[in-house]
Parts: structure tokens; C-alpha cells; sequence
């Protein structure tokens, strides 16, 4: 089963990754991890990639590919694999596909900007161990302390109102085109992600006949 997922930022991607991840055994390939250890390992693309970083710009596409084919080509990836992070944009898509990596599905979580909004706002994060709670769904036993080490609990910049509005237009903008991208090669599957963690996974095995 090799797989994408796609959807807003807050819409579910990384916990149904690591539910997905346990139930088929493969891996979870985030983009963002496996370019950090390029560059530490120091990989022939790593060391590419690293003289971007260095001089404060974006990695290009080719570079990315690169790596990630780097890290497909990897024993743990032989009976599948979930991409996380990539592609973002349909050049992205476009170039893993002219590089000979097909995926079997896209697995879209729908959701509205509504509920991104009320999710990601409501998000409080423990300064001190990092614990993440939610101020309706996860709430903590004491408002704006952590149960576990009384630390204080604060809202990312990730999760300010102005910058989930942001990143939920660079989303509509860039990334959500992918859904007609993978349609039309017949491999888009949507999920309701506003729904409880059981019901979304349920959907998802659903929708990808497992």
C-alpha cells in the first residue's frame, strides 16, 4: 500500500499516518525528517540540499525528489509506504510521478475551515514537556496547566486564528488542486475527518478496502 494523504493543516493527517502506519507495518515517510537526515548523514542529495538550508533557501522540487526516492528505495519501504508532507503542489506530484513513484491512493480528509479553525485554535501546548491538550475535546484537569508536570500551557504561533487562516488559503492555493490531480488517475478516496479519531479511521479502512 503505497499512500498519500492529503487535507488542510489540522485536518488529521498525522494521527491517521501513525494509525495507518501500525495496521499495514509501513513506514510513515515524513518529508521534513528524512531531509534533516540527509543532510546529517551526508548523502550526495543531502549535501545538495544542505547548501540550500545554509543560505536560507527553500529546497527546490528536484532536490526533495531526490531524497525521497533516496529513502523509498530503503528495505522498510518494500511492501509500502505512507507519504507525509509531499507532494504539496501538482509540479511536486507531477515530478514523483516522471521519477517512477506511483502510489496506489490518495486518501483526502475533508473537513471545513470552520472546524480547522475551532480545532487548531482550541489547541494548548505544555511549555515544559510538550504535552498537547484541547481546550473542548482533551481539556486539562486545571485550565492552563499540564496534568502531567503543572507546567503552563500555551497556544503555538502555529495555532493563532490570523496564522491558521493563512496557512488554510496557502492550502486552498497550492496543495488542495491535488485532489483533481489524483481523481483523474483514478486513486482519490475521501474521508469525513470532522468526526471522532474512531469513525475517521473506520472511513479510511473503508475507503481503502483494508
Amino acid at each position: 500500500m503505497k499512500l498519500i494523504l492529503l487535507g488542510a493543516p489540522g485536518a488529521g493527517k498525522g494521527t491517521l499516518a501513525e494509525i495507518l502506519s501500525r495496521m499495514c507495518n509501513i513506514p510513515t515517510i515524513s518529508t521534513g525528517n528524512i531531509l534533516r537526515a540527509a543532510m546529517k548523514n551526508g548523502t550526495p542529495v543531502g549535501l545538495k540540499a544542505k547548501e540550500y538550508v545554509d543560505s536560507g533557501k527553500l529546497v527546490p522540487d528536484d532536490v526533495i525528489i531526490g531524497i525521497v526516492r533516496e529513502r523509498l528505495a530503503e528495505d522498510d519501504c518494500k511492501n509500502g509506504y505512507i507519504l507525509d508532507g509531499m507532494p504539496r503542489t501538482i509540479p511536486q506530484a507531477q515530478a514523483l510521478e516522471d521519477a517512477g513513484v506511483n502510489i496506489d491512493a490518495a486518501l483526502s480528509l475533508e473537513i471545513s475551515d470552520e472546524a480547522i479553525i475551532e480545532r487548531m485554535t482550541g489547541r494548548r501546548v505544555c511549555k515544559d514537556c510538550g504535552t498537547t491538550y484541547h481546550i473542548v475535546n482533551i481539556p486539562p484537569k486545571v485550565e492552563d496547566k499540564c496534568d502531567k508536570c503543572g507546567g503552563e500551557l500555551i497556544i503555538r504561533k502555529d495555532d493563532m486564528p490570523e496564522t491558521v487562516k493563512e496557512r488554510l488559503s496557502v492550502y486552498h492555493k497550492e496543495t488542495e488542486p491535488l485532489k483533481e490531480f489524483y481523481a483523474e488517475r483514478g486513486k482519490l478516496k475521501t474521508v469525513e475527518s470532522s468526526s471522532t479519531v474512531d469513525e475517521m479511521t473506520k472511513s479510511a479502512v473503508k475507503a481503502l478496502g483494508l
